[in-house]
């Protein structure tokens, strides 16, 4: 018999061609294998009994990097053959698939990588069928060498060969190379002059050794990378970062040296995952000395693994340059900050030249190579969960289609001005980009403009329809009427936190009546209201607020977002003790509060809320990055233990949560633990209440959780736990970011369901 097999999902780019051929030349098969736009086209011939098995096989064995959506088979008529089966060459159509995802580098390459008497020696650039880089260096689909940037490097022979057989794991690996034909390392100082030494991984680890700072080529961009032990490079990198308190990512060699510094327990998975996200791990308290000044206030820790060669040999180097790979599970005591080389608001930089102009004069070294990055990307963030994984921010590893959709026009979401992405819905697939930014810094806005156009020609598009967030002073609607005129496209704006319960219904596909708490810090709502803490009842593309969290004065508006003291001293002043403002927080800010709270307007945001708590008990009166104040309170309530909630802590009026006699017990707490624990046990009760309240009385039996608050585990397990034992379904963020990361799926879900009449 004679059939053909459409295979859809993650299939280009993680070696499903070379184990197509290797299965069906095993059988004695004959027919061919192809990429196409929509995924991978085989046509298979041979005895009825071993198709059958194939075509089990095929779905059953996919390569570890695969995964598989969908297979179609049909019957065709017999035809002969030579007998033989083939990769055929890349047939170009509609593009129904995604970019593949970077890979870390696999343990054969770093055996070979590691082994004296192999040829790729401590080559920076050693990968195969099973690991490497994909998504960064994809210029075109369908995925093949000449479509990436490695076609600027001709394949020498021996490379040719391994390419070429059957029988190689390098066989069709697009970015295979070696040192006579591949990529090399540079190593350079900040106005781009080498850097003299015999030998580039040996200087580079000096630099690190001796407390420099490093920046480092690797798979979406560049790193800054110093020794995390060393308190002055520390504080290099928060003076060079304008970070003063925001924590720093590590990278620890391998599992046993991770365990020096967090407890692994829970995310090991994932850390030794093929994606080699930051996990975010509870520090350990024996190493609080250092983890205080990468973290300070905090009681988790971000760390990854390697995933490139190059990491592993800076690794290699600290450890004395020992034989074999036996190294690889043994504790190493080298410990390094890996945080995004870029400025403040601008996106990670990915030339060399880029760092030499903005970082030039900061680093004492560039580690950089020839092979072009074509596509930034970030390194993801990821926090362990009993149920699944979720996903802060995606990025680096997790570039593809995020979510399946309903038919309907292309449409392309614009996502937020803040942790911006973009997500194209196109035959039924969301394509959700990479992280790009915040929108307030230009480059940033050419970083957007850029992305768009990479996703929408990835996959072969233009949109039809052009989403925005609502916001009336957001780059979004700019960019959105701008390019609805250039494109012919239809233009429409979603409400921010709509947009945040629609991306948890779009990642679960539900297409019910939804109840959802959205809790961030801002959105724009109707009349200028500055919502944050909003119950939404969403019915295919409408929605209407049912309730709310109760408004605290905004004093000193957009101000308030960066002082916490501001939203505690306006909780002081409305509970009738604007005495004590200035004994807490100054006598200057208490004259300060009066005057603005004469000009102030009131948000329902939960943010804010919880910089009020915050303040009130001790923690940051100003912050210097976002969430600061609430990580504080989760993490002084971690410290503490578990606390039961205070049933009188809270009032459900009609479309109101009222928190103010927990606020008034709060203004009197003398123990912040305590405090802090019992605020997000009984405002975790009150949430939970108000949405079993209204869905029992409207007959809803599905509430989602949305919004970045919902990044705070602690809120989010006590509200989960709540409604699963009131039997209400709960949907929450998993591989799709709770927070702005993810608004632009929701935007794109919501615009589709509309222009289906739904």
């Amino acid at each position: 018999m004679r059939r053909r097999i459409r295979v859809r999902g993650l299939v280009q780019g993680v070696g499903f061609r070379p184990f197509v051929y290797g299965l069906a030349h095993g059988l004695g098969l004959s027919g061919t294998v192809r990429n196409r736009g929509d995924g991978v086209e085989i046509e298979v011939q041979g005895p009825g009994a071993l198709v059958d098995h194939f075509g089990d096989r095929l779905t059953g064995e996919p390569p570890p990097l695969a995964r598989i959506d969908a297979v179609d088979m049909e019957a065709l008529a017999l035809h002969s053959d030579d007998g033989v089966f083939h990769i055929a060459a890349s047939e170009a159509g509609a593009v129904r698939t995604g970019p593949p995802p970077d890979a870390a580098v696999c343990m054969p390459c770093l055996r070979e990588l590691f082994d004296t008497d192999d040829r790729r020696y401590r080559y920076p650039f050693v990968n195969c069928t099973d690991c490497g880089p994909r998504a960064t260096i994809i210029r075109a689909l369908p995925y093949d060498r000449l479509a990436t940037s490695m076609a600027e490097f001709a394949l020498c022979p021996r490379c040719r060969r391994e390419y070429e057989d059957p029988t190689d794991r390098r066989f069709h690996a697009q970015p295979v190379a070696c040192p006579t034909c591949g990529p090399r390392l540079r190593l350079v100082d900040g106005s781009g002059q080498p850097i003299g030494g015999l030998d580039v991984m040996a200087t580079a680890w000096t630099i690190l050794r001796d407390g420099g700072i490093l920046a480092v080529k690797g798979l979406g961009g560049f790193h800054l990378m110093g020794d995390a032990t060393q308190p002055s490079v520390v504080a290099r990198l928060r003076a060079l970062k304008r970070r003063p308190t925001r924590p720093f990512a590590v990278m620890a060699a391998n599992l046993p040296s991770a365990r020096m510094w967090v407890d692994t327990s829970d995310g090991e998975t994932l850390l030794v995952s093929v994606a080699r996200p930051i996990v975010l791990l509870p520090r350990r308290d024996e190493a609080a000395g250092v983890v205080e000044r990468i973290a300070p206030g905090l009681t988790t820790l971000g760390v990854l693994l390697p995933y490139t060669p190059v990491h592993y040999l800076l690794f290699h180097e600290a450890a004395g340059r020992p034989p074999g790979v036996a190294w690889l599970d043994r504790a190493q005591p080298a410990l390094w900050i890996c945080t995004s080389a870029n400025r403040t608001g601008a996106p990670l930089m990915i030339d060399s030249g880029e760092v030499c102009e903005g970082l030039g004069a900061e680093v004492d070294g560039i580690l950089t190579h020839d092979r072009t990055i074509v596509a930034r990307a970030d390194d993801s963030v990821v926090r362990p969960c009993a149920q699944k994984p979720i996903i802060v921010r995606r990025a680096r590893g997790y570039a593809d289609a995020a979510f399946m959709a309903d038919t309907g026009p292309p449409v392309l979401a614009l996502g937020a001005d803040l942790k911006n992405t973009i997500c194209i819905i196109h035959e039924r697939r969301g394509y959700l980009s990479p992280h790009i930014g915040d929108l307030g810094h230009p480059d940033a806005r050419r970083a957007l403009s850029g992305a768009i156009d990479r996703l929408a020609g990835l996959i072969g598009t233009r949109p039809a329809v052009v989403v925005h967030d609502l916001h009336p002073d957001g780059y979004g609607g700019l960019l959105a009427r701008r390019l609805a005129d250039e494109w012919g496209a239809d233009i429409a704006g979603v409400q921010h936190h709509h947009a945040h319960i629609a991306a948890v219904a779009a990642e679960h596909k539900f297409a019910g009546r939804l109840l959802g708490w959205a809790l961030d810090g801002f959105g724009w709502g109707p009349g200028n209201a500055a919502w944050g803490g909003e119950l939404l009842l969403l019915e295919g593309s409408r929605v209407a607020r049912v309730g709310h969290l109760r408004p605290l004065a905004l004093a000193g508006l957009d101000q308030a977002a960066r002082e916490p003291w501001r939203m505690a001293a306006a909780v002081l002043v409305e509970m009738g003790r604007a005495e004590e403002v200035a004994r807490r927080f100054g006598a200057d800010r208490a004259w300060a509060i009066e005057t603005a709270l004469a000009r102030s307007s009131l948000t329902t945001s939960a943010g804010r809320l919880f910089d009020a708590v915050a303040a009130l008990l001790g923690g940051p009166v100003c912050i210097s990055y976002e969430g600061e104040a609430a990580m504080w309170l989760e993490g002084v309530a971690r410290r503490h233990g578990p606390c039961s909630a205070w049933r009188e802590g809270y009032r459900i009026a009609p479309e109101e949560l009222d928190m103010r006699p927990l606020l008034a017990r709060l203004v009197d707490e003398p123990d912040a633990g305590r405090g802090a624990a019992l605020f997000h046990a009984t405002l975790a009760h009150g949430l939970a209440a108000m949405a079993v309240q209204y869905a029992r009385d409207h007959g809803v039996m599905a509430v989602a959780l949305g919004g970045g608050c919902f990044g705070n585990e602690m809120l989010s397990t006590m509200v989960r736990t709540h409604l699963a034992d009131a039997g209400i379904m709960v949907l929450e963020a998993r591989s799709l970011p709770s927070n702005d990361g993810g608004i632009s799926a929701g935007q794109a879900w919501v615009a589709l369901r509309a222009q289906r009449g739904e």
